[in-house]
């Protein structure tokens, strides 16, 4: 025998043990098998909702299912297993056979197969499809399909992700077809991804009294700067006028003398606000050439001072100071 024709046998092999178990144990809630060649043997795992009932009373039931596999399959030395299906709302054959059930006892095909799906759903399965084939509602066939979750169609993914169950319901119109194909839990599926999130990296701690503070520790620790308020000077229209000293405000274009050595504050307190008369700081020629008051008019008081140096004084009805050697305009003198 070739072997492409020992590949086909065997998957008919296969094939037909799974239809004879599916008749077998049909009351014990058959859920599928799984079929591995070994050195010793040939190995069948059964999964069954009542495990009892597949072994039997005193394993009656097993053997039997033994025997059966070596004479009518020719099965080299089957050893047979069964294990409990926790779930059965997970395992795609189990509920293919209650749906086909189902609709033998007359269940309407669009009622029962939204609670099977229902129920398979709430079980925590990722994906649920259910196929149901067949003459439904009359004499022609049709199919209705279920969809609830995320399921595979086609490729590897379809194959090996995907329960796949199928059981046939015989009712007096003809035979239902149930197909029931489920994604459990857990399944990794391709090309699902999640997002990291980003951590900051965090800088090395410097233990004992040699660590460096942080640049943003030393930041802010330093005394912060005060802004310079501009306090003497002012805006009048558009010209700038500021005050020093004991000085009014005047224009900051008007030019300053130049301010002599320093004195101690206390000599320079005193002298700037003495205020004598003409006759004892000045001499009288000095006096005699600045204030000379024309023929007619009475002299006008006058109040001096000495600033940096400087003697100043101003005249009655003026309110700024000017240093007493300036040339004054006498009126009526027109050149």
């Amino acid at each position: 025998m070739g072997v492409e024709r020992k590949f086909v046998q065997d998957g008919l092999t296969k094939a037909m043990i799974n239809e004879y178990f599916t008749k077998q144990l049909e009351r014990a809630g058959y859920g599928g098998m799984v079929m591995n060649r070994t050195p010793m043997g040939t190995q069948i795992t059964l999964l069954a909702e009542k495990p009892g009932m597949v072994i039997g009373k005193g394993g009656k039931t097993i053997q039997r299912l033994t025997r059966d596999m070596s004479y009518l399959f020719n099965v080299d030395n089957p050893q047979i297993e069964v294990q409990e299906v926790k779930i059965p709302e997970l395992n795609a054959q189990m509920m293919a056979n209650r749906l086909a059930n189902a609709l033998e006892r007359g269940w309407y095909f669009r009622k029962a197969g939204h609670n099977m799906l229902r129920r398979i759903m709430e079980s925590g399965a990722l994906g649920c499809q259910i196929i149901i084939s067949g003459k439904l509602t009359g004499p022609r066939s049709r199919i209705s399909k279920m969809v609830d979750g995320y399921i595979k169609h086609a490729g590897k993914p379809a194959e090996e992700l995907v329960d796949t169950g199928y059981a046939m319901a015989v009712k007096k119109l003809g035979a239902i077809g149930c197909c029931v194909r489920i994604v459990p839990p857990g399944t990794i599926l391709p090309g699902k991804f999640h997002m990291l999130k980003e951590t900051a990296p965090v800088a090395p701690e410097v233990a004992g009294p040699e660590a460096k503070e942080s640049i943003k520790e030393v930041v802010e620790k330093a005394p912060k700067k005060k802004k310079a308020e501009m306090t003497n000077i002012r805006q009048v229209g558009s010209i700038w006028e500021h005050r020093h000293d004991d000085m009014d405000w005047h224009p900051m274009s008007r030019p300053h003398d130049t301010p002599a050595a320093s004195k101690p504050e206390e000599v320079v307190e005193a002298e700037s606000t003495k205020e004598i008369e003409v006759t004892d700081a000045i001499p009288a020629e000095t006096v005699a050439g600045t204030a000379a008051q024309p023929e007619g008019e009475t002299q006008v008081s006058e109040q001096t001072r000495i600033n940096n140096d400087v003697e100043e004084h101003k005249h009655e009805g003026y309110d700024y100071w000017h240093p007493s050697k300036r040339v004054h305009k006498v009126e009526g003198d027109d050149e």
